[in-house]
């Protein structure tokens, strides 16, 4: 019988066809559906698990508790194929023989493949004595393309006559069972199986256990395709996000981006832009448009349809409609707990919508344009609506609450294309990657799963505990190579947070210092880097997107504290003034519990304190108490403003504050010593880096000096040519007559830069400084980013008791602002065509506005007044009115106004220009005005410039 079956399965009938899947853009009716298709649908994917070995191996039992893991804790569709249950139906008709065997194994190969082809997790227990016969069902797998995972349960045979669960062994022991596999019939054992299982030496749980992360390793356990290294999770929406303009590309895009409406980021603004674009907020493209604001507001969690299973695919991607709903949603949900807005004013709003384009630029606050934004979709910015559904708490004062209402009226969403890498120049790129780059390197150290430490803190002893035991608690897991991403938060943090340069260097420290000290890490086992999102303080929904954007660089595992991401209220909170806006113990509940979490793992804080008997933090031992310290991070960083000096080794004070003294095992001896430098000199503001803000180049012209660092207060630029950019650069170029309308412009903010750099009229050489806030912080123009190069004409001055309309002068330079179509260099001095002139009433002075085009510009052989320029840019009058007016009210500070809607006249102009010329030789005494003559507002300014009061 055996033979004449496999002759017949020698000869295939012919004319046989077998029906192929179809494939995308095929008609769906003729054949089954593609296996991608049907695996995303699914949300899991079809696969065999071949279990052999001998009787009483347990191939049963592990199966079994495999399919109840897999079924109850996972919702996956699993069948077993059990080999004494086939033997009742399928192979009903197959005895022993060695035929019978072989076709047992066919048949049963052929059920599996059609089952895990369906998509189901099949499960096949069967001794399959015969290695040739197993190898032709991984054929047919392979041949089909279905993952085949041969399982050899590896047991010594005297283990199996002590189990023996079905009496078999004792009946082969006694004569009574002839030609028993494994006994007195072969047994061949497979020579490369995927997995062995030794189960003799194994817990039930533990041979599942390996199983299971096999097939999490695999991918199997998803319905997408595994696009991340084994043993790492694929991030939300199952693609790795990099939204990089090609190489090849950035010429062409960055010219376009010249040409695009400019929409103005702040510093933050970066951080979330670095946030999406390096694919940390996956599957997030772009700042979110109104609809995905919505399901994030209401459900901490979006729908995706990322293979287009119910023809959803680009509805995060698609200008939101609320009149035209799908027919069926989409069945998947991901976790998007915070929302990621970018606002602007009315005037960037005005600005996108009469340029008749769908796409615009992404410009910094210092001029770079750093990204284009496709098919934008603007809509209101529901302040309220926002905090109170991100925060759950009323605090005016609360520091991200106040960044969103200090936010334009506005928001725009689109997707976005960075036009090159963000970097900070801050000295700190180096430990700054991308998701993409950050998953190659846990691979590169050979990762089985990664666990994430967020930190906002120096790294002590109790940290480093924590952190190890979590990768051993991993390691008893089964797991052979868990590997510690040590991920400091740097993007933009609250001022009483510990600077984020500190913060690094400190943690490097900890690396350096290794396994000699027990606040040190293995660098053998961890990875640093830095996370970019700024850090908005909602608690329980802000810890959401903290745990799932580790997932995007491919972490399995995060570990949470106490209270995560809260924040004391400040004196103005409704309910919290002065305690805690949320329960510490709420975050790690909601976390564990969050919709769209998926099966990323939470692994929790416990207290640890310091042990007196051998110096290191650890779980404190409830039978000797007094042999431990609690170091509070009050504690530590009063002793590190106090200078503390390590403590005795056999001596350690239970009052360390009084003593002045750390333990040695606290914190290791460098990393302490840079936290004491940090709060000893904590009021010096210029040392540290409290964030990831740009350190960019000034954009500077020739013969200019500068000092410090640009975007930071103690920065000024200096002319290398003049001794003072106010009084020494002439007003006219050389040869032009005091009618002529050509001036000199000396520009101080070029095009597209808000950063508001001023000439210093207190400061030796009337330097280029940045001017400050009231809190001593630098100012930038928040209305938008400027159309226009703004500068000050030299040798005049705007008199404050110089009147008009009952107005005194604004007591600085005559400003001018330069409509042309290019970019003048700050400090460039710059002959211009006066064009027209507006008369600003700004907070109760007079501020004349002279309008000009420079004449390297080409523009300046046609325009000749502001009506050439509306000519030539038509719409140019109407930008300037509504920013001179407007600009500081997202400041919160009143419409400005202006004398007449009307420019003036070239001619009356040139007299205004006259008029504060004169007012500025009063100013240096070149009329004999003695210093002690001038009104008292001038005290402060420095004069003493060859062609001012100087000698």
């Amino acid at each position: 019988m055996g033979r004449l079956r496999e002759q017949a399965l020698a000869n295939t009938p012919p004319h046989i066809i077998e029906c192929a899947a179809a494939e995308a853009g095929e008609s769906q009716s003729a054949c089954h559906l593609p296996k991608q298709t049907r695996y995303a649908a699914l949300g899991q994917k079809g696969a065999t698990l071949w279990m052999t070995g001998c009787s009483g191996a347990g191939k049963t039992t592990i199966a079994t508790a495999l399919e109840d893991i897999l079924v109850k804790n996972y919702g996956k569709h699993v069948y077993r194929l059990d080999g004494d249950n086939l033997r009742t139906g399928l192979n009903r008709d197959l005895g022993f023989s060695a035929f019978d065997r072989a076709e047992s194994v066919r048949r049963t190969g052929e059920l599996a493949t059609l089952f895990s082809d369906s998509g189901v997790i099949t499960l096949v227990g069967l001794i399959s004595p015969y290695r040739k016969d197993r190898d032709d069902v991984r054929k047919r797998h392979e041949d089909q393309g279905i993952p085949f995972y041969e399982v050899f349960l590896d047991v010594p045979v005297e283990e199996l006559f002590n189990r023996d669960p079905k009496g078999q062994y004792a009946r082969v022991k006694s004569g009574e069972l002839k030609h028993f596999t494994c006994i007195d019939d072969p047994y061949e054992e497979p020579l490369q199986p995927e997995i062995i299982l030794k189960t003799h030496e194994l817990k039930i749980e533990e041979s599942a256990s390996i199983l299971l992360r096999r097939l999490e390793r695999d991918g199997i356990l998803m319905g997408a395709p595994k696009v991340t290294p084994p043993g790492l999770p694929n991030p939300d929406g199952d693609v790795m996000i990099d939204l990089h303009v090609p190489t090849e590309l950035q010429a062409t895009r960055t010219a376009e981006a010249e040409n695009l409406p400019k929409v103005l980021l702040t510093d933050i603004d970066l951080n979330w832009l670095q946030t999406i674009g390096e694919g940390w907020a996956a599957p997030l493209t772009g700042f979110m448009r109104e609809g995905m604001l919505l399901e994030t507001l209401h459900f901490n969690s979006v729908l995706i349809d990322p293979f287009n299973v119910t023809g959803n695919q680009k509805r995060l991607e698609t200008t939101t409609d609320f009149n035209s709903f799908p027919q069926h949603p989409p069945r998947d949900r991901v976790s998007m707990p915070i929302p990621i807005t970018l606002s602007l004013s009315s005037y960037t709003k005005g600005r996108v919508e009469t340029s008749g384009k769908k796409d615009v630029a992404l410009v910094t606050r210092m001029g770079q344009t750093v990204a284009i934004m496709r098919n934008v979709e603007i809509y209101e910015n529901r302040k309220e609506e926002i905090v109170s559904r991100m925060y759950g708490v009323i605090d005016m004062d609360h520091p991200y609450i106040h960044n969103i209402y200090m936010g334009g009226d506005y928001l725009i969403g689109g997707e976005i294309e960075l036009l090159d890498r963000i970097r900070y120049n801050d000295g700190l790129d180096k430990w700054r990657k991308t998701a993409t780059e950050l998953m190659q390197e846990f691979q590169d150290k050979g990762a089985d799963t990664v666990y994430a430490f967020q930190t906002r803190n120096p790294t002590h002893a109790g940290h480093a505990y924590l952190m190890k035991s979590a990768g051993q608690d991993l390691r008893d897991k089964g797991y052979k190579n868990p590997i510690l991403w040590l991920s400091p938060l740097g993007g933009w943090t609250k001022s009483d947070d510990v600077p984020l340069d500190v913060r690094v260097k400190q943690h490097e420290q900890v690396l350096d210092a290794g396994i000699s000290h027990p606040g040190g890490l293995d660098p053998a086992t961890t990875v640093m880097a830095i996370w970019p999102s700024p850090m908005v303080y909602a608690g329980p929904t802000e810890v959401q997107f903290h745990a799932k954007s580790r997932r995007s660089a491919g972490a399995s595992y995060f570990v949470v504290g106490r209270d995560p991401a809260g924040m004391k209220g400040s004196p103005n909170a409704v309910a919290h003034t002065d305690d805690d806006l949320y329960d510490g113990n709420h975050g790690r509940y909601v976390l564990q519990n969050s919709p769209g979490i998926g099966d990323m793992k939470m692994l929790s804080f416990v207290k640890v304190m310091y042990d007196t008997t051998d110096n290191v933090m650890k779980l404190p031992d409830e039978s000797r108490m007094q042999d431990f310290i609690s170091i509070s991070g009050s504690k530590m960083r009063l002793l590190a403003r106090n200078g503390a000096v390590p403590c005795s080794l056999n001596d350690i004070p239970t009052d360390l504050v009084a003593a002045n003294c750390v333990p040695s095992g606290f914190m290791v001896p460098k990393g302490w010593d840079g936290v004491v430098d940090y709060y000893k000199n904590i009021d010096d503001t210029t040392r540290w880096i409290p964030w990831s803000q740009p350190h960019v180049q000034a954009p500077a012209a020739d013969r200019t000096a500068q000092e410090g660092v640009f975007g930071f207060t103690t920065f000024t630029m200096t002319s290398t040519e003049y001794a003072s950019w106010w009084h020494d650069v002439p007003l006219r170029p050389a040869g032009e007559p005091d009618t002529s309308t050509i001036i000199n412009m000396v520009t101080e903010i070029p095009k597209y830069m808000t950063a508001k750099m001023e000439v210093d009229k207190s400061h030796p050489g009337n330097a280029i400084r940045q001017d400050t806030n009231k809190d001593g912080s630098p100012r930038y123009y928040s209305y938008g980013s400027t159309f226009f190069n703004y500068g000050l004409i030299p040798q005049t001055w705007e008199d404050p008791e110089l009147m008009s309309m009952g107005y005194g002068g604004d007591n600085d330079p005559i400003d001018v602002i330069e409509l042309g179509n290019t970019i003048l260099a700050m400090g460039s001095i710059t002959p211009c065509r006066v064009i027209g002139e507006l008369e600003l009433i700004d907070e109760g002075e007079t501020d004349h506005k002279i309008l000009c085009i420079a004449l390297t510009d080409p523009l300046s052989s046609t325009v000749h007044s502001m009506d050439d320029l509306e000519r030539a840019k038509p719409g140019t009058l109407d930008l300037l009115r509504d920013w001179l007016k407007r600009y500081k009210t997202t400041d919160g500070k009143p419409v400005n106004s202006l004398a007449s809607e009307t420019p003036r006249s070239v001619t009356e102009a040139l007299e205004v220009i006259a008029e504060v010329s004169m007012r500025w030789q009063r100013l240096c005494g070149k009329d004999g005005t003695r210093r002690t003559a001038l009104s008292s507002k001038t005290e402060d300014f420095w004069l003493a410039s060859p062609n001012c009061r100087g000698t």
